[in-house]
């Protein structure tokens, strides 16, 4: 799936591609759900080759899901192939099965989250990527938020 797309490194910042466009299908209700992914690793030794990370979601999503799979699997996957010292997947999507039949909520979405390693154990990391994936462009009628408090990994 990434092929020879992993690169070895010596950089152990934060890595974030956010806003990758996902469409899927519920295999509970054979309904589309569809929204925004965003993946966050830091490496230890391997980067992945950017344009990987989406094409992972896609290759995922594509199949019959549920959103609590298809984030974890999207996170098992670059632990699996890089062995981070994190990975962070938050997914956001709108479900037609609850716009369009049972409940009728039109304006609701659904959120997930996987957090592995450094994401997990260390609330400044978790908090750093939950920021930085708030931030928008200064793109007309896309919410603005204000600058993020940038933090370390280490704790003080």
């Amino acid at each position: 799936m990434l092929n020879n797309a992993l690169f070895t490194v010596d950089y152990s910042e934060m890595v974030i591609v956010k806003d990758i466009d996902f469409y899927s299908l519920c295999e509970h209700h054979l309904l589309p759900f569809f929204g925004k992914c965003h993946v966050a690793y830091i490496p230890s030794n391997k980067v992945i080759g950017l344009s990987k990370v989406p094409r992972l979601v896609d290759v995922f999503a594509r199949r019959l899901q549920v959103q609590e799979r298809l984030t974890s699997q999207i996170a098992d996957t670059i632990r699996e192939k890089i062995t981070p010292l994190g990975v962070a997947v938050v997914m956001e999507a709108t479900h037609l099965c609850m716009s369009m039949r049972g409940v009728e909520k039109q304006n609701s979405f659904a959120v997930t989250s996987a957090m592995h390693g450094a994401f997990r154990n260390n609330a400044r990391t978790r908090m750093e990527f939950l920021e930085l994936i708030k931030l928008r462009s200064a793109v007309p009628g896309v919410r603005d938020s204000a600058p993020a408090t940038y933090a370390c990994m280490a704790e003080d």
